[in-house]
Order: C-alpha cells, then sequence, then structure tokens
C-alpha cells in the first residue's frame, strides 16, 4: 500500500499570506417589508471645485474599469482625429443609447452620410438596452441587430473616425490601432494617471482601467475645458442634447436636463461618474455591479454636495414590489 505523500514544512523564507483586502463600506441597503434583506457595498469619491478630494469611502485609488463612462473620453478622440462632428451626432457618439427610435434613425443616417455600410459596425447583435423599447422592438418582428446594441453611435463614430484618415475599418477595435491609441491618450490626459489595465469592453471596443479619483477628474476636465476643445464639444454636446447619450426614460438624462451644466454618464456593473459646472465631481462604483443601486446612491451624495433639486427624488426612488404592490425600496446608508 503507497503511503500518502507527506505534506512538506513552510519555508522559514516563504513570503507571509498578503491580508484580505478591506470590505468595502456599504452604500445601500434593500429593504423588504422593514426588513433589510441585502446590502450593496462599493466606493465613492467626490472632488471639491479645486479638484481635491473631499470625500473618499473606500478604496478610490485602485483601478476599476469605468465601462461606458468612458465613453466621453473616446468621443473626445474621434473628433481630435479630424472627424468633424456636432450636436445630436456628437451627444450620440458618446452615448449608451436606449435603442428608441430616434436613436436609431440618427445612426442609420449618419452610417449614410459617411458612407459606410452597417455590417461594418463591429458591436454584438442585440436588442435595445430599455426594456420597453425591446419589448416594442420584438414585437415589431425585428430580431437582435448591430444597429440596435447600445454603443452603435460610438462605433459609427470610430469607423468615420478611421475612414477619414484611411486608417484599416476590419481592425478599427484592435488596441494598437491609431484609433484606439488616440482614446488611451485622451484617458491619460483627461484623468491625470495611467492606465494599470486594458481589457474588453461589452461592445468589444478596448477597456481602459481609471482609478475612480481618475474618472472624476476626467469628467472635471471635460467640463472646466476651454471653449472649442475636443473635451468641452463632447460636454457641451452631451449636456445639450442628453436624450442622445441615454434615453427619455434613463437617469443620465433627466439629470443633464434639470440640473442645467451637469454631466453625467453611467457605465455597466454600476460605474456611474459625474461633473458639475462648478468643478466638483464624483464617481462611484457598487461592488457587485447592481445598477439598480445607481438612482438612490448617486440621488444621496448629490445631496450632501448640497444640490436640492425635485429630481433627485426621481432618481432615488427604487421601489420594491411584493404582488402589485410596494413593499419596500432601495436606500442609500452613507
Amino acid at each position: 500500500m503507497t503511503s500518502p505523500t507527506p505534506i512538506p514544512e513552510p519555508s522559514q523564507d516563504a513570503a507571509p499570506p498578503a491580508p484580505a483586502p478591506a470590505a468595502s463600506p456599504v452604500l445601500a441597503e434593500v429593504v423588504r417589508s422593514g426588513f433589510v434583506e441585502g446590502r450593496h457595498r462599493g466606493s465613492l469619491v467626490v472632488l471639491a471645485a479645486d479638484g481635491s478630494v473631499e470625500r473618499a469611502l473606500g478604496d478610490v485609488t485602485a483601478p476599476v474599469f469605468p465601462r461606458s463612462a468612458n465613453k466621453p473620453m473616446q468621443a473626445s478622440a474621434v473628433l481630435r482625429a479630424g472627424l468633424e462632428l456636432s450636436g445630436e451626432r456628437l451627444a450620440l457618439a458618446a452615448a449608451s443609447h436606449s435603442g428608441e427610435p430616434f436613436h436609431l434613425a440618427l445612426v442609420r443616417t449618419m452610417l449614410d452620410e459617411f458612407g459606410l455600410p452597417a455590417d461594418r459596425l463591429q458591436t454584438p447583435p442585440d436588442l435595445p438596452l430599455d426594456p420597453q423599447e425591446a419589448e416594442r422592438y420584438l414585437a415589431s418582428g425585428q430580431v437582435r441587430d448591430r444597429l440596435a446594441m447600445n454603443c452603435s453611435g460610438k462605433h459609427t463614430a470610430m469607423l468615420a473616425a478611421c475612414a477619414r484618415n484611411g486608417w484599416p475599418l476590419d481592425s478599427y477595435l484592435d488596441r494598437d490601432h491609431p484609433l484606439q491609441r488616440l482614446v488611451l491618450e485622451d484617458v491619460r490626459t483627461a484623468s491625470g494617471e495611467e492606465v494599470a489595465h486594458i481589457g474588453t469592453d461589452g461592445c468589444g471596443a478596448p477597456l481602459m482601467s481609471l482609478s475612480l479619483t481618475g474618472l472624476a477628474r476626467a469628467f472635471r476636465h471635460f467640463v472646466l475645458a476651454a471653449p472649442g476643445t475636443p473635451e468641452r464639444r463632447v460636454a457641451d454636446a452631451m449636456r445639450a442634447h442628453p436624450e442622445y447619450v441615454a434615453g427619455t426614460r434613463r437617469p443620465d438624462t433627466w439629470l443633464m436636463r434639470e440640473l442645467p451644466g451637469t454631466l453625467s454618464k453611467m457605465g455597466a456593473e454600476a460605474v456611474q461618474a459625474l461633473a458639475l459646472p462648478d468643478g466638483r465631481a464624483l464617481a462611484f462604483k457598487i461592488d457587485d455591479g447592481a445598477t439598480r443601486a445607481l438612482g438612490p446612491v448617486l440621488g444621496r451624495v448629490l445631496r450632501t454636495m448640497g444640490i436640492d433639486s425635485p429630481v433627485l427624488s426621481r432618481i432615488e426612488d427604487a421601489p420594491l414590489t411584493g404582488g402589485a404592490e410596494r413593499v419596500g425600496e432601495i436606500r442609500a446608508v452613507f
């Protein structure tokens, strides 16, 4: 009978195990029938008007993937590449659109204007992001399509910038492509920090990591940029046409409409960034990616920053139902 292999004694020179990272603070609770049935942890940073860190909850220096909160930097890169965009078209280039008819119509128009066939888009086939629009879309007999994917405006602008410069179209999503190198430069410049990781976003585009502090700093950079610069042109287009950045039923739209001068953009996996016209800014991420916690957390932090507007109650409202009745809510707890 073979004896079991002995477990070796640990080396006296072995490094001690690294301590477990501290748990992020609870930012929101899930309250059903008066009972807390869940908690959403995360990290949050608030910058003062001078750019200094005014408040930090959790680790706001570690890299995260901002997901679609990076879209303003991607849009500024296509302008820096020489593409002429403005108004609704530029807002759509920075969008996670809801897939409403006016979004899809403008994507088709832009493709036609730049002489690009829709099959050049490398967005994955998808349904409209807004659930109500997805129901209407399917009820009309349509199927998942590259154009319906929420990043199709951004991809159209990227393709058009490549066509203008004679850059390869088939490889426009490669991280070493000239356009993506411009995006990387804009992310570094706006955030004031190096990119620690480059991954692949849900739409297939390169995804540059930032700390939450760097992300808030980037949004501050956009709202304070000099008029006529690519960053300011993107910020102005997003703020003037917020329904093209998000949709008619989306908090980013409501905030940019109701709080003049505000630049707001959410990202998948529960990331949110926002800058006010006076240079104050914030960014946060919910660790478990629960986007249902975004509104309550965003509303609370804006209230702590002295913002008072009816729109905050609208974005904070995150009800829980039991049957057809409201029996609870998701609420911020910081």
